[in-house]
């Protein structure tokens, strides 16, 4: 699975449950976005990574919906006291211990990839392996527009965090990613993979960064080389219902990019892989209906099926479905 942060975590944790009940001898890989990742404080900070390991081994925070549960923020009230940390970006400091683990593995000369893995070691997260979309730094930098016109930039966090993407962007630049790589493990997963599912996350700072990593689009291309089924088919999942976004503010994003706030305008921007695109099928939601003529006149095997995950029944229905996909394709 290619994914972003909360809500690709959650789809994930539905495919993990799917797996349980009716494909038990399956296994997950995740590659997952790296773009959001930051340096604050002297700590290597990667919110999409922490939200896949949190959500998966049952420390995340339910009610915030991200960040550990049980958390306290004595040290970031100090942090911010001191003028080191930002007041609009607050670390819990059960969250801390994870950052300064991490850290203190990077400077020691672990790569992102082995990092990852020795943090995978602490818990249980039920058969799914995750994997850095790249061991390379791409963090992500918004460029807006000034009070006097002039073009600046900021870190994706401080846009994302601090102004909730309030402040129109112009456009999005991954600092770094014309020297970066696929992350080893990623290779594998998608030599090996059966199925190559694409999470309902952010498709442009999300799924378009991992996709963006030269080597990353023609590796999911021919993924499944090494498998039993050959080619891998390719299966993504609307993170737009109604015209609306599931999380976050994916609108701004698909704004600045020039797409519409759509089911169809998304599946459109990945295209369909007959046409040179990327995706074979495509799920929107039950009221997105009406567009499922339209998307497979265009390429792509689609359907219509509920994509809103209330708890861990519907999230496993949902990802059942994006196989059931497939297995329609086939």
């Amino acid at each position: 699975m290619l994914a972003g942060g909360v809500g690709g975590a959650r789809f994930v944790r539905g495919l993990r449950e799917a797996v349980r009940r009716w494909h038990p001898d399956s296994s997950i890989d995740v590659i997952v976005n790296t773009g959001d990742d930051w340096w604050l404080a002297g700590l290597r900070i990667t919110p999409d990574l922490d939200s896949m390991l949190y959500t998966l081994s049952g420390q995340n925070d339910e009610v915030r919906g991200w960040g550990r549960v049980g958390e306290s923020e004595r040290v970031s009230a100090e942090l911010q006291a001191y003028g080191v940390t930002p007041d609009w970006f607050t670390l819990g400091d059960l969250d801390l211990g994870t950052h300064i683990a991490r850290s203190a593995w990077l400077r020691a000369g672990l790569t992102p990839s082995e990092v990852v893995a020795r943090l995978q070691e602490r818990w249980d997260l039920g058969g799914v392996r995750l994997h850095p979309a790249t061991d390379h730094e791409v963090d992500t930098h918004v460029w807006v527009a000034s009070d006097t016109g002039a073009e600046e930039d900021m870190h994706f966090q401080e846009w994302w965090t601090r102004y909730r993407a309030q402040v129109p962007a112009l456009r999005f630049e991954q600092r770094g990613v014309a020297d970066a790589a696929p992350s080893p493990g990623a290779l594998a997963a998608l030599e090996a993979a059966d199925v190559v599912l694409v999470a309902p996350s952010n498709p442009v700072v999300s799924i378009g960064t991992v996709l963006g990593i030269p080597g990353m689009r023609d590796a999911v291309l021919a993924a499944g080389s090494s498998s039993a089924t050959g080619r891998a088919p390719i299966v993504g999942v609307s993170p737009i219902i109604a015209g609306a976004a599931v999380r976050g503010m994916a609108d701004a994003c698909l704004t600045t990019i020039g797409v519409a706030t759509g089911a169809g305008a998304v599946a459109r921007h990945y295209g369909p892989r007959a046409a040179g695109g990327l995706l074979d099928a495509w799920l929107v939601d039950e009221v997105d209906e009406p567009l499922v003529a339209g998307l497979r006149a265009g390429g792509f095997a689609a359907a219509a099926v509920p994509l809103w995950m209330r708890d861990l029944d519907t999230a496993a229905a949902l990802a059942e479905a994006a196989l059931g996909a497939v297995a329609a394709r086939s």
